[in-house]
């Protein structure tokens, strides 16, 4: 019994000061990033945002697209049906905008997700004149800086594409739903530091990603759609066929906003590791091995201290070790913490309001992550804006229910 404990808490503990130094790694390059100058490349750019429904603070995010300081850039606002209730907010955005604003009504979508086929009808619909495509999300609240500088590496045109990543900032009191947003935060907050120097390993976020049409193109990115839910992996899955490097934009961290409730929490955080599941199966390995490893070690651990105190022994060794794993994992959420202070500072009051969510649930949240994943292996049937998807394969994906 003793034995194994040693043996995993060890084990832990290694991962743990990997982890941690990757942290540093990570703060590095957020630093650096954040001290360089953006550049002067300012192509025209297409702003591509698939809509569907309405949602808390969706009029103020889609406002923020028509504030870039960028000097050339038109929005492409893509919808299912003209019926959608975000065709109102979407005519007051554009009837108050300075920057032209079009309207693509996709039709409904058959044989993949329905933000796949808004984003590739909006993409077959786009003028030549177009340099760059910029996708992003309905659900974030962008800075007036964010587009220039996502745009300004494509300049090298060796990189494939650049991304950003976004950052939950919890919206509601900690005692009427709080929890459920400030884990939601957390959880989001482990996936961000994964994204870094190592363009191999890094992926496009869909909520914020550019390119350039000839690296679009080349990678065949159209293809790799057809049939797919996930707009965003499946563009990675084609750029790293292609050879294309995806450089992280740690500079272009976006704030989303959001209202959790538990059941919501549970929904998305198992949507998404389902779908890396389907399209990403080593990271999702990966990924099931780190977490349900270290949430099996401190159960385990839990439960020998319990035993050893139980039969009279001294069990302090035993707890100092296991808190070592704790704190590291605590430590690694301060630096994110710290991190996302320095890329978000137009949200510096709620991040300092919200700043313990970010080291104090990061040891709780690898327990949310093996429940993801242990749900992962159970149904590949998903729920997104409320259509029923099962996920057959990364180019087969079937519409249950509308």
């Amino acid at each position: 019994m003793l034995d194994l404990f040693y043996l995993l808490v060890i084990l832990q503990i290694a991962l743990g000061l990997y982890s941690l130094w990757d942290g540093f790694q990570w703060l590095t390059l957020v630093r650096r990033r954040l001290s360089s100058h953006a550049g002067f490349y300012t192509p025209a750019a297409a702003v591509i945002c698939p809509c569907k429904g309405n949602e808390p603070g969706l009029e103020e995010n889609l406002t923020a697209l028509t504030r870039f300081d960028y000097a050339n850039y038109e929005i492409f606002f893509s919808l299912a049906s003209n019926s959608d209730a975000a065709i109102k907010i979407i005519e007051r955005v554009k009837a108050a905008s300075q920057r032209p604003v079009h309207l693509v009504i996709a039709g409904p979508a058959q044989d993949c997700g329905e933000k796949v086929h808004n984003l590739s009808r909006a993409v077959e619909d786009l003028p030549e004149k177009f340099e760059i495509m910029v996708f992003v999300d309905s659900d974030v609240r962008f800075s007036k800086g964010w587009l220039t500088k996502i745009v300004a590496p494509l300049q090298d045109h060796r990189i494939g594409a650049t991304t950003g990543y976004r950052w939950f900032i919890p919206s509601r009191p900690f005692g009427s739903g709080g929890f459920a947003s400030a884990m939601a935060s957390a959880w989001n907050a482990s996936i961000a530091t994964l994204l870094g120097n190592r363009s191999r390993e890094n992926f496009c976020w869909g909520g914020g990603t550019a390119i350039r049409r000839h690296a679009f193109e080349d990678a065949r990115v159209q293809d790799a759609w057809a049939g797919a839910v996930s707009d965003d992996f499946a563009l990675t899955t084609a750029l790293i066929r292609a050879g294309k490097p995806i450089i992280f934009c740690p500079e272009c961290l976006a704030a989303t906003p959001h209202p959790w409730t538990g059941r919501s929490l549970i929904e998305f955080t198992n949507r998404q590791i389902l779908i890396s599941r389907v399209y990403a199966p080593r990271r999702w390995m990966m990924g099931a091995a780190a977490h349900l490893s270290y949430s099996l070690t401190l159960l385990y651990a839990i439960w020998v201290i319990f035993r050893v105190t139980a039969q009279g022994d001294p069990s302090i060794q035993l707890v100092l070790m296991t808190s070592v794993i704790v704190l590291l994992a605590a430590i690694k959420g301060a630096l994110r913490t710290v991190a996302v202070g320095e890329m978000l500072p137009d949200w510096k009051a709620q991040i300092n309001q919200w700043s313990w969510v970010w080291f104090m649930l990061a040891p709780v949240v690898p327990f949310l992550f093996s429940w993801n994943f242990i749900s992962s292996l159970l149904t590949k049937r998903i729920r997104w804006r409320n259509i029923r998807y099962e996920l057959v394969s990364p180019t087969i994906t079937r519409v249950l229910s509308r």
